[in-house]
């Protein structure tokens, strides 16, 4: 098993900014094949017939395209994909046509009809109905009548009209997703990618933090860099300090860094190859050193993080993994982070892994295997306290145990 308890003396000393990219030399022809086979044989394993598929980030993964990702998410169907055990047909967006050409994992592209309602008006119902009609027709031609079809993300309006039309349903979400779960040997390569194009931008970031600058401003630092290396987005914008960072989840606002406050960053990037790079770190803003309560509450999350990271191995299930996770001190429980870990691939994904204290009514059972990534979780913040911690790896389940992906390092000074 990789030392999972290596930290780094400063973020500068591993030459973050210095680093060459690792983005050369990945199959990404392999890499689509795998995915769409991979949701092929989990619709097989199901007896699902067909998928028609709307989350732009599972058309991606099916078939490695990418086109106006935020937006068609929140415009659905305005660009989807049917997927057969033979067929492949993308329908892209009005006037986008040219940008699925040449992708060996999409057969046919045709233009979408948008089913919603700023694109309908008034005449959204008539819209829906039509647009299921003429997708009942392409099913029946690809995989016959009575066939099971798989959806997700489709507004309410159309799976009605679907399901009016006698076309058989079922919820595409679970094949999907344990599709997604498994990794190939070139997705680690990926992920890996993205994950360094994340730490330089965090390192960029570091550089620009001190006190007197915004929690804008310096979010805007990542983000920026994230986009210059060919990333997509950041999903969310968790960048908070001093009392702002407890509890957790408050979103980067115009507040001022003060004084030799904590500065804690959660990176939510849709990176590299549209790759999740997902790792937390908490910072002093200087000019002095830590206080002992700020070194408590990092030495703490540190030790949740590398404790759960060190459990983990293939074949541990979830409720084991629950049972045998770090127990979170009674001060800190109720301000902690909703899960003790999650997969991770190209956004956060299955599987959820539950705190103890939390297993019985939000826990669900699985096993974990090789080719899994994960990201461990902590937050530790007193109930009515200051200031909090928020810090997190990323790792991939191997066949023995678990190897660390993210490296970006820990801060000596608030470790002492």
């Amino acid at each position: 098993m990789t030392n999972l308890d290596w930290h780094g003396d400063t973020h500068a000393d591993l030459g973050i900014l210095d680093r060459a990219p690792e983005s050369v030399g990945i199959d990404l022809a392999a890499v689509r094949r795998y995915r769409q086979g991979r949701v092929r044989a989990e619709m097989a394993a199901r007896g699902i017939d067909a998928v028609i598929l709307s989350d732009s980030v599972n058309i991606r993964y099916a078939t490695g395209t990418r086109n106006m990702q935020v937006f068609s998410s929140r415009n659905a169907p305005s660009r989807y994909l049917v997927l057969t055990a033979d067929r492949s047909i993308l329908f892209e967006f009005t006037g986008c046509e040219h940008l699925a050409l040449g992708y060996e994992t999409v057969d046919e592209v045709r233009s979408a009809s948008t089913a919603s309602f700023v694109a309908a008006g008034p005449d959204i119902s008539m819209r829906e109905k039509s647009w299921a009609r003429e997708m009942a027709s392409l099913l029946a031609e690809l995989v016959g009548v009575g066939a099971t079809v798989g959806v997700e993300r489709l507004n309410a309006g159309v799976v009605l009209a679907l399901s009016a039309e006698g076309v058989l349903l079922v919820d595409a979400q679970e094949p999907v997703e344990m599709a997604r779960s498994i990794k190939s040997v070139e997705e680690v390569k990926c992920i890996r990618a993205s994950l360094r194009a994340t730490e330089f931008a965090v390192a960029k970031l570091c550089e620009a933090l001190r006190p007197g600058i915004t929690e804008t401003a310096l979010w805007s630092v990542m983000h920026q860099a994230v986009i210059a290396q060919n990333g997509d987005y950041c999903e969310t914008r968790l960048l908070s300090a001093g009392g702002r960072t407890n509890p957790w989840f408050q979103e980067a606002t115009h507040h001022v860094i003060g004084e030799n406050v904590l500065v804690a960053l959660d990176t939510d990037v849709v990176g590299c190859h549209g790759y999740y790079s997902d790792f937390s770190r908490t910072f002093h803003s200087g000019p002095g050193h830590p206080t002992s309560e700020q070194r408590t509450l990092y030495k703490l999350a540190y030790e949740q993080v590398h404790h759960n990271m060190n459990i983990l191995r293939p074949g541990l299930t979830f409720r084991e993994y629950a049972d045998e996770a770090w127990n979170i001190p009674a001060r800190y429980f109720n301000n902690r982070y909703y899960l003790s870990a999650h997969g991770n691939g190209m956004t956060g994904e299955y599987p959820y892994l539950y705190h103890h204290g939390d297993f019985p009514e939000a826990g669900y059972d699985g096993e974990l295997s090789p080719g899994m990534t994960i990201c461990v979780e902590s937050f530790i913040g007193a109930d009515g306290g200051g200031e909090g911690v928020k810090l997190e790896q990323q790792v991939l389940i191997t066949e023995t145990g678990a190897e660390l992906l993210s490296e970006f390092p820990f801060e000596d000074d608030l470790l002492r």
